[in-house]
């Protein structure tokens, strides 16, 4: 199985890579401008966290709408490949101090260290899984709502919008991180759904 890592500049991009080559699979990191054709064969793809604000200035996120546009294998965006998913779809992304619409605490500026994720589907990324987790998060900016044509499958007491699954196609997104220390054997198991669905989607 063959899965790539999207460089959009995060902090932990190489732990991503790091869990997929604990998982046996062929990985590496590209850029966020490798031309969709050099990636076309892949059987899934990870589009990474990036920079603070990235998803809001999509010019940071390179490539990124056009690999969630033309591939038909498995996507799984993460923290800002997800608000760059969902912002592709319809959805707002703002900081978190600017509640519109979700239930965000009033006071809350962000989300850092360790947050319960509240599972509200335990469908594709979440089999096995408990109705609460805990995972390790790192980010200001938030999804205001679902974006058309997706489902909400995973929130927070201080993010609403935590998770979610394209209805009709194979795209998901979590605003967590599953692949640090903190998120510990869950954000395995996470990545080793994501590899099911992957296999799944490939027969």
């Amino acid at each position: 199985m063959k899965i790539y890592v999207v460089d959009n500049g995060g902090q932990w991009t190489h732990l991503e890579m790091r869990l997929l080559k604990y998982l046996k699979v062929e990985t590496k990191i590209i850029p966020n401008t490798t031309p969709f054709e050099e990636i076309a064969d892949l059987d899934g793809l990870v589009l990474s966290g990036g920079a603070p604000g990235g998803a809001c200035d999509t010019s940071s996120m390179g490539n990124n709408e056009e690999y969630i546009d033309r591939a038909t294998y498995p996507i799984l965006g993460i923290c800002a490949g997800m608000q760059l998913m969902c912002k592709h779809f319809g959805s707002e992304v703002a900081p978190m101090s600017e509640a519109s619409g979700t239930e965000v605490a009033p006071d809350a500026h962000g989300e850092f260290g360790s947050v319960v994720i509240k599972v509200k589907d335990h469908g594709d990324l979440f089999r096995g899984m408990a109705d609460e987790v805990t995972m390790g998060v790192s980010h200001s900016d938030e999804v205001k709502k679902v974006p058309e044509g997706f489902r909400l499958t995973a929130c927070s007491d201080t993010c609403g919008v935590e998770a979610v699954a394209c209805i009709d196609r194979p795209l998901f997104g979590v605003q967590f991180h599953p692949e640090v220390k903190s998120s510990g054997d869950e954000g395995v198991q996470l990545f080793r759904n994501f590899l099911d669905i992957c296999a799944e989607h490939a027969r």
